[in-house]
């Protein structure tokens, strides 16, 4: 209680309170009168959900019942063949007797029906044309939906529902195509039959919502209806019209709640002075607590979550405090920039949460070997920057360095793995009392590339003959350059994704990888952001490209997914050359998946929209990869119709707490809806592994399961999988 009692935000309440005191009878006068009103409205708000969701649930259900006889061999022939006897019996009367619905018509691929039934009575079809403006509306967009499917898909029959006005009252229409449930009855597309189910919202289906509900007095209201009780929703069909309402007997609990408290009221008045007494306690530990959470929210703000270490903002913030604390007298300011050497050999061979070991023992380490008045902060990944405060001169600088180095050079025990790994370091130290932090940061940078060059577990100190970034770049260029025209050094790779089983492959990412001669296996987005810089972006996409086809082409992997950046779905001419490339490697469209990230989406330029399209309509996948990273949104998730999304292993990595479970549950139900696959990558561990699988995840892919692969072992996989596949099935 002593912060709270010291914080003038908790004295300012208290004073508050205090005063508020005299005025307690008509406080609580109020606060009855709100809580009741808002109650009320919290409980309307629910009995308005209750029935928009029986609604949704009867509607629902009638697609259930159309769909056990919409998607069946014989009713695929009975409709061809004009069976009028067997419509009558399976899909006309029988759903009627059975399931209630009221009115059943069968219409031909031209829109004409063939079958008709209203009220359990089969009619002549020439009774379809009192209802044909509604239905086929509905029958449009089904057929535009089903447009491209492909035929005998059992698995995901398309459906058109609506809500219509039928005989002048509101009704439930659901169209679905009649489709073989076997590969027995072949159904060209666009030829399909159509079943059309009404379902009369009457007495008696809003009966079934009432009770389910457990809502009193629910009817229905008239189109036309004037006066409008606060109980009650409007029916809207898809065309924005109001088709009715259904109103029921508003529950009051809060209300209901005040007249039974009305006889305490006299004695809850005598106890208001304890009530305000203990809300004063609370309101003071509260502002407490509240100060204490933004002092962490603050802490979390400027500090790395892994390591505890400063991250870049508060790096940058001492640094520029530092130096200028030092322009005063002359002294000086060392930079040191640290990179762990061969991090990403690590986090291959032993995986991530070695890798995360690895950055917090080496943080430790950092943090043990300078003084306090020094700062240690991590910049992302395994990169850490080291301000040296009042450096004597340049050999105190490197004598700080070799300590380092060696401190690093000592072995790590990660989780049960004995590591050893070695760092280069950057050194710049700080030339006068102009000196920019900026400056300061690109010539420990440039300092810390020269180490990296020179082979690593090293330190170099910036000098004038290092300030040529554009040349580095250059050189990278060239070597790109050569290694893509057959130079060697690229190569691809690929990571197995698996069934829920955690057996089957259902397919692979391709992943490259360069082998510099110099500098080693580079970062692909180090040499990718190069060509991008350098107009390279085509030429580095083309080389992937080709890559791909001729690995697909002799592949026995159901599919395969290849990353393509935003500049190339810029390119006019991408689309046609993706399907060139396949076409020409006799790979069919369908085995390939091409992942796309979300600023791809947001860009919402024309040469994009095309792009997706054209690959699409070819029969391309399109994946939408690191899902939830940026800032897609439902409506372009829907414009441009994506077959899959990927969950970012930085949401996997959270799962087991309540807020990253929360999340990925949501992006799940998010693909469910949007009737998506969802893939799962970067998962690393058997919780995250059963907790997805849970969830209802279709694809895993990390390196739990698999690290990427060369291309032949990923061959050897897919084989042994096929296999297993073919003795689970006898096949």
């Amino acid at each position: 209680m002593s912060k709270a009692s010291n914080n003038p935000v908790t004295s300012q309440v208290t004073l508050i309170v205090l005063a508020l005191a005299a005025f307690s009878l008509a406080m609580l006068v109020g606060f009855g009168f709100f809580a009741t009103l808002e109650t009320d409205r919290n409980s309307l708000a629910k009995q308005k959900a209750f029935v928009a969701a029986g609604i949704a649930d009867e509607t629902a259900e009638l697609i259930r019942q159309q769909t056990s006889v919409s998607l069946w061999d014989d009713s695929v022939l009975a409709a061809r063949n004009r069976d009028q006897a067997w419509m009558t019996d399976n899909l006309g009367q029988w759903i009627y007797d059975y399931y209630g619905i009221d009115r059943v018509y069968v219409l031909d691929p031209s829109g004409s029906p063939v079958h008709a039934m209203q009220d359990g009575a089969t009619l002549a079809v020439t009774s379809y044309e009192d209802d044909r403006a509604v239905v086929e509306a509905a029958v449009a967009r089904l057929r535009d939906l089903a447009h491209g499917a492909a035929p005998n898909d059992s698995h995901d029959s398309p459906v058109v529902t609506d809500l219509v006005t039928i005989g002048g009252r509101p009704a439930i229409l659901s169209v679905q195509p009649l489709l073989p449930n076997s590969n027995r009855v072949m159904q060209e597309a666009g030829q399909e039959y159509i079943h059309v189910a009404i379902q009369g919202i009457d007495d008696t289906l809003v009966g079934r919502i009432a009770r389910k509900y457990q809502l009193n007095g629910m009817h229905l209201l008239p189109q036309l209806t004037s006066a409008l009780p606060g109980a009650s929703i409007p029916l809207i069909g898809s065309s924005g019209a109001i088709l009715g309402y259904v109103t029921w007997n508003q529950e009051r609990p809060g209300l209901d709640l005040v007249r039974q408290a009305s006889p305490a009221f006299l004695g809850f008045c005598l106890l208001a002075a304890g009530v305000l007494w203990f809300l004063l306690r609370r309101l003071r530990r509260t502002a407490g607590e509240l100060q204490q959470s933004q002092e962490q929210t603050q802490y979390i703000a400027f500090h790395d979550a892994l390591t505890g270490l400063p991250n870049r903002a508060l790096f940058e913030d001492r640094l520029k405090r530092a130096l200028f604390a030092v322009s005063r007298d002359g002294r000086k300011i060392g930079l040191l920039y640290v990179d762990l050497d061969r991090f990403k050999t690590v986090n291959d061979t032993f995986g991530h949460p070695v890798g995360d070991e690895l950055v917090r023992q080496t943080a430790a380490r950092l943090q043990d070997s300078v003084r306090q008045v020094d700062t240690v902060a991590r910049l992302g990944g395994d990169e850490f920057a080291v301000v040296i405060f009042d450096v004597k001169d340049l050999v105190t600088a490197e004598e700080l360095c070799q300590r380092l180095l060696g401190e690093i050079s000592r072995p790590f025990d990660l989780l049960g793995n004995q590591v050893y790994i070695d760092a280069s370091i950057g050194v710049a130290i700080s030339d006068g009392p102009a000196t920019d932090p900026g400056e300061l940061l690109r010539k420990a940078d440039i300092a810390l590339y020269e180490a990296k060059k020179a082979g690593g577990s090293r330190h170099e100190v910036f000098a004038g003959g290092m300030d040529d970034l554009l040349a580095h770049k250059r050189v990278i260029e060239a070597d790109m350059r050569g290694a893509l025209s057959g130079g060697g050094g690229m190569k691809l790779v690929y990571q197995p994704i698996y069934a829920p089983d955690c057996k089957t492959v259902v397919g692979a990412e391709a992943l490259i990888r360069w082998d510099h001669p110099v500098h080693g296996a580079l970062s692909p987005s180090h040499f990718v952001s190069i060509a991008d810089e350098r107009g390279m972006t085509g030429l580095l996409g083309d080389w992937v490209l080709e890559n791909v086809a001729r690995f697909a082409a002799g592949s026995n992997l159901p599919w395969i997914a290849f990353n393509v950046s935003p500049l190339q779905l810029r390119d006019a001419s991408f689309a046609n050359r993706v399907v060139d490339v396949f076409q020409q490697a006799n790979v069919a469209p369908e085995k390939i998946q091409i992942e796309i990230v979300e600023s791809a989406l947001l860009e919402n330029c024309k040469p994009t929209q095309t792009a997706l399209s054209t690959l699409r309509g070819a029969g391309f996948r399109i994946v939408l990869d690191d899902f939830g990273t940026g800032y897609s949104s439902i409506n372009y998730l829907k414009r441009y119709i994506i077959d899959k999304l990927k969950i970012d292993r930085s949401f996997v990595r959270m799962l087991g707490g309540t807020e990253g479970t929360a999340i990925v549950k949501a992006i799940i139900e998010l693909a469910t809806t949007l009737k998506v696959k969802i893939t799962a990558e970067g998962v690393e561990t058997p919780e995250q592994r059963d907790l997805l699988i849970q969830l209802g995840c279709h694809e895993l892919q990390g390196f739990l399961l698999s690290p990427p692969l060369e291309a032949g072992e990923m061959e050897v996989r897919s084989g042994k999988s096929l296999s297993r596949q073919r003795s689970a099935t006898g096949t």
